[in-house]
């Protein structure tokens, strides 16, 4: 199994209201928000991001560390599984020029509305079933995405996943400490179906043949 790695520790955090989340969310909010359509990137807040625009604040500080980390260079190949509108994969090839990219992500809306200059490396694929050769990637990047699989397919994920790096891979996950952090994920998550404590996830690696770096999203 790979390492537990704060690799996302310079992308800015913001401090989550739980409690407020907890007490606007709804069963609707959820059914919504897990389309992954228009209304979750850019509709209400209830059911998502409210608003999801590129600022390089975000990703720009990350892709050093993902860089030095895993020795990405010109000739290196990257897949971004949950690419969304491709803002993690625009800023790596602005800093790392001549990186290959590709993007996944089950949201027809989010592909549509890819910045245009990285558009063309994206489509719609699920997780479940990577369209790419074996062997294709030196690094698969996944940022809290495949926790919105049910375990089942979740494990399917990380075996595709495997199949297909050549090398590397690292993934954030919704997970938990302690008590007071299970409640405040209960409070936060929206999308997620698979939740699980750190050393649940730790198991669930070795249980599926994950081998690759991971870190947790803990609100």
């Amino acid at each position: 199994m790979g390492k537990e790695i704060n690799l996302m520790a310079n992308y800015p955090r913001t401090k989550r209201n739980t409690v407020e989340r907890n007490r606007k969310k709804t069963a609707e909010n959820r059914r919504i928000g897990r389309q992954f359509g228009k209304e979750f990137f850019d509709g209400s807040r209830d059911h998502g991001y409210g608003g999801y625009n590129y600022h390089s604040k975000y990703w720009q500080p990350v892709i050093p560390d993902f860089q030095k980390y895993y020795a990405l260079t010109k000739e290196s190949a990257v897949l971004d599984v949950g690419c969304a509108k491709g803002f993690m994969l625009y800023d790596m090839v602005t800093l790392i020029p001549g990186i290959q990219v590709k993007g996944i992500d089950v949201s027809e809306y989010a592909i549509a509305n890819a910045l245009k200059e990285i558009k063309s490396h994206c489509q719609v694929a699920s997780a479940t079933h990577l369209p790419f050769e074996d062997k294709s990637f030196d690094l698969i990047i996944s940022i809290t995405t495949l926790h919105n699989l049910e375990r089942d397919d979740l494990a399917i994920a990380l075996q595709e996943i495997e199949r297909v790096t050549r090398k590397n891979s690292f993934i954030t996950l919704d997970a938990y400490h302690d008590d007071e952090e299970k409640i405040r994920m209960g409070e936060w998550n929206l999308t997620a179906k698979t939740v699980m404590h750190v050393d649940e996830w730790k198991d669930f690696f070795k249980e599926v043949g994950y081998t690759g770096d991971y870190y947790w999203f803990i609100p």
